[in-house]
């Protein structure tokens, strides 16, 4: 096991085996709604001659449809983008496309999130804080069939493994604010993120961020699931 030592921790990676057959490029598709951040991912990930990224995503549908065409071996996917989250995106990829590994690229280290992220199936969690060549190795590490965890966010997770109770802490339900609640009362009437933005006076980004935090708490992928599981929770009630 070869392994990079960073000042908040050490990632490890599985070693690399030595081949005389030429290697195929590990096949990317990139999904992060700025433009720019996509650029710089781009720029770093094929200054190694290992890597192409095939495509790029704005959002989580469109993650799909490239992925469906392309036939990626890794999807570098974000948590909060348009359309569908990285956390929903991540649940269809790993049940439709198996063979494709799914590396979660975020600004974002919070439980909720890392262990939605984890029962969805993704592969690997890196923070956008990570080195370029952490990133590079991360990538092949999970096209390699490995699993890489941020330093940050493996020190929780196995926190909460040592702990003695793993499994409720994969499955614990957190509380909601009241905002996330209002939020979710909206999405239960089918209100879109842009009329729920404008009937609680935020931006519709900021309503997809709520939803976002809403899955990790419920453990849940999708509006309907939440809403679902919110009313067998009795948090919320549809209104006849």
């Amino acid at each position: 096991m070869g392994s990079r030592r960073t000042g908040a921790g050490e990632v490890s990676y599985p070693c690399q085996q030595t081949s005389t057959e030429p290697r195929l490029p590990i096949r990317v598709v990139l999904a992060d709604d700025h433009a720019v951040v996509r650029k710089g991912i781009r720029e770093f990930l094929e200054d190694d001659p290992d890597i192409v990224v095939v495509g790029e995503a704005r959002d989580g549908q469109e993650t799909l449809r490239l992925i469906d065409e392309l036939r990626p071996s890794v999807a570098v996917v974000d948590i909060q983008m348009p359309a569908m989250t990285g956390i929903e995106a991540t649940r269809q990829i790993k049940s439709a496309f198996q063979e494709v590994r799914v590396l979660v690229l975020t600004a974002y280290e919070d439980d909720p999130y890392v262990f939605a992220l984890l029962r969805a199936g993704a592969d690997g969690y890196l923070l956008k804080s990570a080195d370029p060549d952490d990133l590079v190795r991360a990538v092949k590490a999970i096209a390699s069939g490995g699993k890489v965890l941020d330093p940050a966010v493996a020190a929780r997770v196995v926190a909460q493994v040592t702990s003695g109770k793993p499994a409720a802490a994969l499955n614990q339900v957190e509380p909601i604010s009241q905002r996330e609640l209002g939020v979710l009362r909206l999405a239960g009437q089918g209100r879109t993120n842009k009329a729920i933005g404008l009937e609680l006076g935020i931006s519709d980004r900021t309503v997809q961020g709520h939803l976002a935090n809403i899955y990790g708490k419920l453990g849940v992928s999708s509006r309907t699931e939440a809403v679902t599981k919110a009313l067998q929770l009795g948090w919320i009630v549809l209104e006849g």
